[in-house]
């Protein structure tokens, strides 16, 4: 009898720890094979799409049993969309859990400095997301949202702040402006903006200064004393007189040289025309550009022109005779260049 019992119990604990073996194998047991690949789930997305997806990565070791588990889940209709890291060690349950959850792994979006155009901006926003460039151009098109977050429509640009950001796949272009709308306060802390207001400006008018200045040069060292005979041009009344605003006014990417035929533009971007600042960035300046028009130097400089050493650096001057002198003495290089 008690040998009876005991092969009983034997069958039992068997069949126990194979049902244990079983549901934690179904579960819990690595799935997933060779390198990690990403799990990209649109809007809508069905058991079956899923698993269309997550096999066209070539990672999943066992169909079946994921179906299962999606299945005991209740997976259907509960899928989020995103973009899922998917790695060797998950189970079943991760993984389903994963895209029912929403647990999503964010991804970088880099802006860079000297970004010229809205359209071009909306291309870089949404070449790592699900949102598409039409989308982004509207958004940053969308008069009432720039008015909504203190920005005119010509100034709007310049609260894409150039660095690199941490956001997830699904961010809609209107949530994507809120966390810019947050990062450009954070940049613009309380110092910058006493620094501003200190020289007499807005941060919106120093950054339109520094994509003037941006456009002027790319020696970083020379971005305040630029940006200082800008400002002196400003106090004194004098048009800026900037090549780079004529060239953002003809939206013509083949003209590299400006010449006195282009001066005759009518656009309130052409500061030979017209006094004061143009009504927004020609380009989205780097944070270094902004902090060079922030620490401008005081000098009486009101020109400059190339040096006719060719280098991409400038020399400066505070009277026309002088300026006239610097200009010759480039375009004399330039001769001898082409000789």
């Amino acid at each position: 009898m008690k040998r009876a019992l005991y092969s009983i119990a034997a069958i039992v604990l068997i069949a126990a720890a194979s049902i244990t073996w079983y549901g934690y194998s179904l579960l819990f047991k690595n799935n997933i094979h060779g390198e990690t690949g990403y799990l990209y789930i649109r809007e809508g997305a069905t058991v079956e799409s899923f698993m269309t997806d997550i096999d066209s990565l070539g990672t999943i070791r066992n169909k079946r049993s994921l179906r299962r588990v999606a299945s005991i889940e209740k997976l259907e209709g509960s899928i989020k969309p995103g973009r899922y890291r998917i790695k060797s060690g998950m189970g079943n349950r991760e993984i389903v859990r994963m895209v029912k959850y929403g647990w999503q792994t964010p991804l970088n979006i880099t802006i860079s400095g000297n970004i010229r155009t809205k359209e071009r901006l909306a291309g870089i926003l949404s070449r790592k997301l699900e949102a598409d460039s039409s989308s982004m151009l509207r958004m940053l098109n969308n008069d009432s949202l720039a008015f909504s977050m203190g920005f005119k429509p010509e100034t709007f640009i310049g609260m894409f702040i150039p660095d690199t950001y941490e956001v997830f796949w699904t961010v809609t272009p209107v949530e994507l402006a809120e966390r810019f709308r947050k990062e450009y306060e954070k940049f613009w802390n309380e110092e910058r903006r006493a620094q501003a207001y200190a020289a007499g400006f807005t941060p919106e008018q120093i950054t339109i200064i520094a994509s003037v200045v941006a456009e002027e040069t790319n020696i970083r060292e020379e971005y305040p004393v630029i940006a200082g005979v800008y400002i002196n041009r400003l106090k004194a009344g004098i048009p800026l007189q900037a090549d780079p605003t004529v060239k953002f006014a003809l939206n013509d990417p083949s003209v590299k040289r400006i010449l006195f035929k282009h001066l005759q533009i009518e656009s309130p971007y052409n500061t030979y025309k017209n006094k004061g600042l143009p009504p927004g960035p020609i380009t989205i300046p780097s944070a270094a550009a902004i902090d060079g028009v922030l620490t401008f130097k005081k000098h009486g400089y009101f020109y400059f022109c190339a040096k006719p050493s060719l280098d991409g650096s400038h020399v400066f001057a505070s009277s026309l005779a002088e300026h006239g002198r610097n200009a010759r003495a480039y375009q004399n290089a330039i001769s001898k260049l082409k000789m």
